[in-house]
């Protein structure tokens, strides 16, 4: 594995990366959670920049300037509405955390932090949801990625707990 792999808890918005993830909305607007407190910790500046954007389907990311923000991009990515599992919530999820990694890797960015995305209002229970985003950040690690640094960032001790479960168990 090229990169490592950290655990935070604590405020997304306040973490000197290259790079944060915003667990956003198909329209990129302003919304709660984690999406609220980076639209409030950037500024008005990057409801503006997501508005040109447009939208981004289920499973993909855009970038935008952090504006405000201690770092200098943001990247929405829409997670999928937990539906059961047997509407290719998995996948879309993975997919989520992919097309993160390719935006990160295609600006040439050395450090990103992850909320965990779908697991807040989305519903896409925690232990599962933690499973996907190690595993597929560790597979874009294993390919020989440009990226030294990934953050998965936890806003309570309990989310924190299931990633550390995660992250004990060897890859593979």
């Amino acid at each position: 594995m090229s990169g490592s792999i950290e655990l935070h808890v604590g405020d997304i918005t306040r973490l000197g990366v290259d790079a944060i993830v915003n667990a956003a909305n198909a329209q990129l607007a302003r919304g709660g959670g984690v999406c609220g407190a980076i639209h409030r910790a950037a500024g008005p500046e990057l409801e503006r920049a997501c508005s040109a954007v447009g939208g981004c389907p289920t499973g993909e990311a855009r970038i935008t300037p952090g504006f405000a923000l201690p770092a200098a991009w943001v990247i929405h990515t829409v997670g999928p509405v937990w539906r059961g599992g047997t509407h290719g919530e998995d996948d879309l999820l993975a997919g989520a955390y992919r097309s993160s990694l390719r935006l990160a890797e295609q600006h040439h960015l050395h450090s990103i932090a992850f909320p965990a995305i779908g697991t807040g209002i989305y519903g896409f229970p925690l232990e599962r949801a933690t499973r996907i985003a190690v595993r597929t950040v560790r597979q874009h690690l294993d390919e020989g990625a440009a990226l030294q640094r990934v953050v998965f960032v936890c806003f309570d001790e309990a989310t924190a707990d299931a990633y550390r479960a995660e992250l004990e168990k060897p890859a593979g």
